[in-house]
């Protein structure tokens, strides 16, 4: 797939935050990805992003509705299909995702843990 920056900024709708561990997140999106954008602590004006596909963070959601303490590796290793979910990196940013559009939320009570742990909603 071909990427150009008008085709990436075009209509991009802004869904929400999520706070991780230690970054915070915000979930945009176009009509056929989401965007997970961090701004850097250190260095100032600059961030990162990540692409996920809009289809395989909806097809995540329906695989995993009414789960609870999920975990971005548990979700990795589990996943039956490499290319919607080809790292732990991927399934924390569409984990993120789910967060950011009110599909899921990170379980308040094991805050204290390694790992985020996060509950999908039916």
């Amino acid at each position: 797939m071909k990427l150009s920056v008008d085709s990436l900024t075009t209509g991009l709708q802004f869904h929400g935050e999520v706070q991780g561990k230690r970054q915070h997140y915000y979930v945009l999106s176009s009509a056929r990805q989401y965007f997970v954008m961090s701004l850097s602590r250190s260095k100032r004006d600059a961030g990162n992003f990540n692409l996920v596909s809009r289809a395989a963070v909806d097809q995540l959601h329906r695989r995993l509705r009414g789960r609870r303490g999920l975990t971005a590796r548990l979700v990795f290793v589990r996943s039956k299909n490499r290319r919607a979910v080809p790292s732990a990196l991927t399934a924390l940013n569409m984990l993120y995702v789910l967060v950011a559009t009110g599909r899921a939320i990170i379980d308040p009570r094991r805050k204290s843990a390694r790992e985020i742990f996060f509950n999908v909603r039916r």
